[in-house]
Formats: structure tokens, sequence, C-alpha cells
């Protein structure tokens, strides 16, 4: 048996298979360990009994099984009778699944995540407890997402998990009288989903395809549960957009490939076209216009361009300063700050990124360094652009990302 074999169904199945323990098991903690040993389990077998021909349901049922023992073990010395109703309860929750999933509503994942983003946690909780459950990130890597220790985010998760499994919070979707509560917090982790696969924020890799498609998928099972909502369909398109620009945006070794040497004959113009037809839909619905719908819009921007030089990046500023608007982050300026360098050049852009750092410390975010250099070095400022090609290399913590830099600078230097 091939392991590479055995490792692409660990990698497919990893996330639905945790979100099911996790249903089943009621307790997050438990139903990583569980997983965990269902994993080695098949690592032990698989080799010589082959891959079952439905492997999560395989992992489920032997993740389930030593999830039981365990609840045995732990709950030997306590009520007895209590144990046995406990796990008759676990008995009659399970049932062998397909691969089909049962409706929208029975998505494990797209439970999981609604149970993460139940309005009795704070959204930063929300968001840092579905990344580590979702995303699989370790702890370290989610503390580095929210620029804090590992040990307060160790803290947090803790707590979180705690006020579901006490609060008696359910593993379920909720009604459809009290989703508009949670979709905010259930898009916001979506897309961060997407984010850690599309541009990872640690790692010798830059894109975790993985997570890309898991991301994808739920945003259209999202479709199909909350129709005709501006900031659904903009959020899909918004990934498709992306996403389909995957494969033009690394070569064979690993090496970053900028957007204007992308060869556009990579790009995935099926899932161009689905994009752009979700975003028309997206802008046309009669409420307020969504941030989502805005980003897609300027993805759908970037897609339809022959080539990078025939970008329309006009229209592109004024699409980031109605984004400014309606959603005025750093992250969002300094995207806007590049647009503004293609059409008024580099030494306006500059000055909107010395603002911008005026008003929020971004000594730790490496993409703004690297803007910042790129900058700096079209403007012939070359000792500062060194400098800051240099901040941005203690700065970033993923190694295509990295040898980029090193390249520029050493080209520079």
């Amino acid at each position: 048996m091939n392991a590479f074999a055995i490792e692409a169904v660990f990698r497919r199945e990893a996330n639905q298979v945790l979100a099911t323990l996790i249903r089943l098991l009621r307790d997050f903690d438990l139903a990583q360990e569980a997983r965990q040993e269902a994993f080695a389990a098949a690592i032990e077998q698989w080799p010589t009994a082959g891959i079952p021909d439905n492997p999560r349901a395989w992992l489920i049922h032997i993740g389930r099984n030593k999830g039981i023992d365990a609840i045995r073990r732990r709950t030997a010395l306590h009520d007895k009778l209590t144990d046995v109703q406990y796990q008759t309860e676990l008995e009659a929750q399970f049932a062998p699944l397909t691969e089909a999933d049962d409706a929208a509503f029975g998505d494990d994942c797209l439970r999981l995540i609604f149970t993460c983003c139940h309005p009795a946690l704070n959204i930063e909780a929300q968001v840092a407890l579905t990344l580590q459950t979702i995303c699989d990130l370790t702890t370290a890597a989610v503390a580095r997402a929210f620029l804090v220790s590992e040990t307060t985010m160790a803290q947090r998760l803790v707590r979180a998990k705690k006020k579901i499994r006490e609060a008696n919070i359910p593993y379920e979707t909720p009604a459809a009288t009290v989703l508009d509560e949670r979709v905010d917090g259930v898009l916001t982790v979506i897309y961060l989903v997407f984010t850690e696969g599309y541009a990872v924020t640690v790692g010798a890799e830059l894109v975790r395809e993985e997570l890309c498609r898991e991301a994808i998928r739920l945003g259209r099972l999202l479709d199909v549960l909350l129709p005709n909502r501006a900031e659904v369909k903009g959020l899909l398109a918004l990934m498709l957009l992306h996403d389909a620009r995957r494969k033009a945006r690394v070569t064979s070794s690993g090496d970053i490939v900028l957007l204007e040497d992308q060869d556009h004959g990579l790009w995935d113009q099926t899932q161009i076209a689905e994009g752009l037809v979700l975003v028309e839909q997206a802008l046309r619905t009669p409420l307020r216009v969504h941030p989502y719908a805005v980003q897609a819009a300027i993805a759908a921007l970037h897609a339809q361009a022959p080539h990078h030089d025939a970008t329309d990046w006009p229209q592109i500023v004024g699409l980031y300063e109605v984004l400014i608007r309606l959603q005025p982050t750093p992250v969002i300026e300094l995207n806007h700050a590049v647009a503004v360098a293609m059409v008024d050049g580099p030494a306006r852009a500059l000055a909107l990124l010395d603002s911008l750092d005026a008003r929020h410390a971004m000594a730790d975010y490496h993409l703004f360094h690297a803007a910042r250099a790129n900058l700096l070095q079209r403007l012939a400022r070359n000792s500062e652009a060194a400098d800051a090609y240099r901040a941005a290399l203690a700065a970033t913590k993923v190694e295509p990302e990295r040898r980029l830099l090193e390249r520029r600078l050493h080209a520079l230097t």
C-alpha cells in the first residue's frame, strides 16, 4: 500500500473526521485524541488490509470507539449509571456514514463552524477555535495569526471549549430564525480558512490546497442554506476568483510567481466564469453593498484583464476607496496604496504607507515592509529599500516569501 495514498486520505478527510467526532463525543480535546488514534490504527492496518471503500466512515467508527473507551476509563471511578446512560446516548447518535452529505444542514464541518460561532463566544474566540479545529492549525499557528503568545492563545482556547461544554451549546446548524446573529462570524471563519490555505501564515509551502477546497465547499453549502444573500455570494465569488489563479502562483519548485508575472493560461476559466456571475448577483442585491462583494469585484477586474498591463487600476483604486469606507482595516489600506502606485506613482503610494504606519503598528506585518521596499526601490532610494526588505525578511515565516525577499534584496545590493 502506497504511503502517499494513505497520507492523501488523511489530508482529505481530517477536517470532516474531526468535526463528526466532536459532534459525537461532545468534547474538542477528546475528539482530537480519538482522531489521532484512528489515524494510528489506519497506518497500522491499511498497508495490509487496503484502504476501505469509505475511509471517512472507517476513521470515524474507530475514532468514536476510541473516544468511548477513553470515556469509560475517565468515568470508571464515578457514577456507573450516568456512565451507562452516556454511552447509550453515544451509541444512539452514531450511524454509518455515506460519501454523500446528508444535506446542507447535515454537514458536520458546517455544524461545527456554527457551534464555534455561537454568540456566547466573542468573535476572537470564535475565529481562533475554528482555525484550530477546521484548519487543523496548531495553537502556536493560531497565536501567530492573532499576534499573541502561544500561552495566551492556549488559555483562550481552553476557556472557549469550556464555555461550549458548560453552556451545553449544541453541535448543530441553528434554526433559520437565529441564523442572522451568527452568519457574520461564520463568513469570517470560512474566509480565514480560505486565507490560511491561499497564503499560509507559516511553513515551507505557500498554498494549502485542501483548505482552499474546503472553504469553497463550505461557501457553497452556505449559499444553499442562505440564498440571495449578498455577503454569502460575494465571499464565494471572492474565493473562487482568487483560487482560480492558484496554479499560476507557484512554480514547480515552490517559488512565488507575482501577479504581474503569472501565466494567464494557467488560470481556471471555469471558476472565473462562475465567480463573475456571483459578483454580479452580489452587487445586484437590494440591501447594502457588502465588503465581500466589493473585494470580489476587485478580484473580478484582475481576472478579466487579458494581461497585467491591461488591468483597470483606476477602477480598482475606486473600489478600494469604497471598501475603506465600509471596512477600514490596515490591510485594506495597504492594498489601496499598492493600487494607487499603479495609477499615481510610487511617491503618492509611499506617502499613504507612511500615514498608515503612523496610525497603526505595522512593524510585524511583512507585507507592509515588502510593499514599502518595492516603492522605495522604484524611487531609486535603494539603501532605504534594502532596509525595508530586511524588515520584511525578519517578519515573514513562510519559506517561499523568504526566498522571494532574499532574491530581491540580493539583486538590490
